[in-house]
C-alpha cells in the first residue's frame, strides 16, 4: 500500500512540470493579443440567416455569438432594408461608407436619422429599430456578444428555422 502511494506521489510529481506547460500554453492562447488587418485582406462571406439575403459579413475581432467583445463589419447594398427589430446588447454601430437611415420605434415610418460615412449611433438594448440604405454601405459594429437579432414581427426574420441568439456565430472567420 505504501508502495502505490508512493509510486503516485511520484508520478504526480514527475508529471507536473508537463501539466503546468500545457496550462500556460492553454493561458497563453486564450490571452487577449494585438491584432490588425487591412482592408484588403479582410475575409468577407455571405451575412447570417438571421439577416436578409443581400448583406456581407466579415467578423474583425472577437466571436459575436459569444459573451465578449466583437467587431464586425457589414457590407449592405443599395435599398436594403431590415425590418424592425432588437438586440438584447447595447451596440456601436459607425458608417464606413454610403448611406444608413435608422428608424427609431416599431415601423419603418418611425421617425429616422440619416447617417453619412463616418455618421456614428450608440444604440442601447433591447430599443425598437429598423435600417435601411440609400446607397450601396458599410458598417461597423462593435459590441458585447452574443450578438442576436429579434423581429418585431417574426414573420419578418428571413431565416426559415426563426434563430435569434445564432445572428452573427454563423459568419465568423
Amino acid at each position: 500500500m505504501k508502495t502505490s502511494r508512493a509510486m503516485f506521489a511520484f508520478a504526480v510529481l514527475a508529471a507536473a512540470p508537463a501539466f503546468a506547460a500545457d496550462a500556460a500554453k492553454k493561458a497563453d492562447t486564450a490571452k487577449p493579443h494585438a491584432m490588425s488587418v487591412n482592408a484588403a485582406e479582410i475575409q468577407w462571406g455571405p451575412a447570417p440567416p438571421d439577416i436578409p439575403k443581400g448583406a456581407e459579413m466579415a467578423v474583425l475581432h472577437g466571436d459575436p455569438s459569444k459573451k465578449a467583445p466583437f467587431t464586425l463589419r457589414l457590407k449592405l447594398p443599395a435599398g436594403y432594408k431590415i425590418a424592425p427589430h432588437w438586440h438584447s446588447n447595447d451596440e456601436q454601430l459607425t458608417v464606413l461608407s454610403g448611406a444608413f437611415v435608422l428608424h427609431m420605434g416599431d415601423t419603418m415610418d418611425a421617425p429616422a436619422t440619416s447617417l453619412a460615412a463616418g455618421g456614428f449611433h450608440f444604440l442601447p438594448a433591447k430599443m425598437h429599430h429598423a435600417a435601411e440604405t440609400k446607397a450601396e454601405t458599410g458598417v461597423q459594429l462593435n459590441g458585447m456578444g452574443p450578438f442576436d437579432i429579434h423581429y418585431l414581427n417574426p414573420a419578418d426574420n428571413p431565416n426559415a428555422a426563426g434563430a435569434p441568439n445564432k445572428a452573427a456565430g454563423a459568419a465568423k472567420k
